[in-house]
């Protein structure tokens, strides 16, 4: 089970988690966030990591989509509070990794 909070703050679009991302969750959260970024041309998008637990691959193909949909919006998509467990998983993936929302919000001057 995935619980998903959204928060629009200063042009940044929050996206903070708490459960497992995999395959079925991930593949949920993904049809309902990919219209929103692409309808309402979502720029920065910032993911909070801190109450994931478990990352699998497809959730990781499923987040290249929605980064591929903001650097089409000439955007930035960020990770933060990334547990150190599942920092590994996050190499391969082309985002800014940064260590909170508040540093994400000292990073992106609008």
């Amino acid at each position: 089970m995935l619980k998903i909070n959204l928060e629009f703050q200063k042009g940044i679009l929050f996206v903070r988690l708490k459960g497992n991302l995999d395959k079925v969750t991930s593949k949920k959260l993904n049809n309902y966030l990919l219209p929103i970024i692409i309808n309402y041309k979502v720029k920065y998008l910032v993911y909070n990591f801190s109450k994931v637990f478990y990352i699998d691959s497809i959730a990781k193909q499923n987040l290249l989509k929605e980064i591929k949909a903001i650097n089409k919006n000439k955007g930035l998509f960020c990770g933060c509070n990334i547990p150190f467990n599942l920092y590994k998983n996050f190499n391969s993936l082309p985002i800014l990794k940064l260590e909170s929302e508040k540093e994400v919000l000292k990073t992106i001057v609008l």
